[in-house]
């Protein structure tokens, strides 16, 4: 079992990466495997909206998204970490993660359905529990379940040192990395008894004005 953790600060080593260290550790020690996944300052394009994935299996604009694509449907489990930028996600993170979702759900894929997720956030002082709730709704909209800790997935400080300093976001991601564990270790055990994620249904799509 193993979850991938996707940094999408443009620092590559800041207060996110702080984060969501402290989790890989967690999880190291749950005897799960972790990865983090920079996603990098290069400028990453929006969804096009064209759907064209639905046809070719990939997103027509190929770039890191599809390289991702490939590589995390092989992982069990996802955190996404971003800090707090006015109030909401950083700007490459929103892109990224819209067209990986509608890319993987139209073309079939469905590679994160039943997967646990988590989002992890970092801020100087505000805007944090805003963007969880962004953050969280491709997990809700995929039907993932989602996984907390025991407070709001969040730390703050301006640098990795203050948020080593915040001692009670620093454990509550050792407390969320122990409960991904766990989800993880009951949906196996679950899997080895004959239990299995319930069949998905064709989709229904209502038009409002009608």
């Amino acid at each position: 079992m193993k979850v991938l953790l996707i940094n999408g600060s443009p620092n590559e080593k800041g207060c996110t990466y702080t984060a969501l260290n402290e989790i890989a550790k967690t999880l190291n020690e749950e005897g799960i495997e972790s990865e983090i996944y920079y996603i990098g300052k290069d400028p990453i394009a929006p969804c096009r909206a064209c759907r064209a994935c639905g046809k070719i299996g990939k997103c027509v604009i190929n770039d890191k998204v599809n390289n991702f694509l490939e590589y995390a449907r092989e992982f069990d489990g996802y955190i996404i970490g971003s800090p707090v930028h006015f109030g909401s996600c950083a700007g490459g993170v929103m892109p990224f993660l819209d067209r990986a979702f509608f890319v993987d759900y139209m073309s079939g894929h469905n590679s994160f359905i039943h997967k646990p997720g988590s989002v992890v956030v970092s801020a100087r002082r505000a805007g944090t529990t805003a963007t969880i709730d962004q953050l969280n709704k491709y997990f809700q909209i995929g039907q993932m379940p989602v996984i907390s800790g025991r407070y709001w997935n969040m730390v703050h400080g301006q640098n990795p040192d203050e948020v080593r300093q915040d001692k009670e976001g620093m454990q509550n991601m050792r407390i969320l990395a122990k409960n991904m564990a766990y989800h993880l270790k009951c949906k196996e055990a679950a899997k080895k008894t004959g239990i299995n994620p319930p069949e998905p249904e064709e989709a229904e799509y209502t038009n409002f004005i009608h």
